[in-house]
């Protein structure tokens, strides 16, 4: 036997801002935030969705394992190829810290 539902369905869930997009291919919703003085697409990626694939998070400059649920952003004027994938908290601490790593000329950013 099922244990009660203090509610009916659909009660108390937060609902989506109206440029939202809802649920899609890639688990996850899609928003638009301001940060920097420009517009930015946000997606949030479900883990599942990002199986076999690594990324590194511009953030903390540190891999996002695979299977692990982030954050893709990228300015809503230069498109998808500017896409970044970030940490969930990295995404919210972006205002407070940014990556202290120094690359030598030649090598790669991300």
């Amino acid at each position: 036997m099922s244990p009660r539902r203090n509610r009916p369905k659909g009660a108390g869930e937060p609902s989506a801002s109206s440029d939202a997009e809802p649920p899609g291919r890639y688990g996850g919703f899609q928003s638009s935030e301001s940060w920097q003085g420009e517009e930015w697409s946000v997606r949030h990626v479900a883990g599942a969705s990002a199986a076999g694939k690594r990324y590194r998070c511009p953030g903390c400059d540190q891999e996002i394992p695979s299977s692990l649920p982030h954050v893709v952003a990228w300015p809503e004027h230069s498109g998808v190829d500017e896409r970044r994938h970030w940490h969930k908290a990295c995404w919210n601490a972006k205002d407070r810290r940014a990556s202290r790593v120094q690359r030598s000329r030649n090598a790669p950013r991300y």
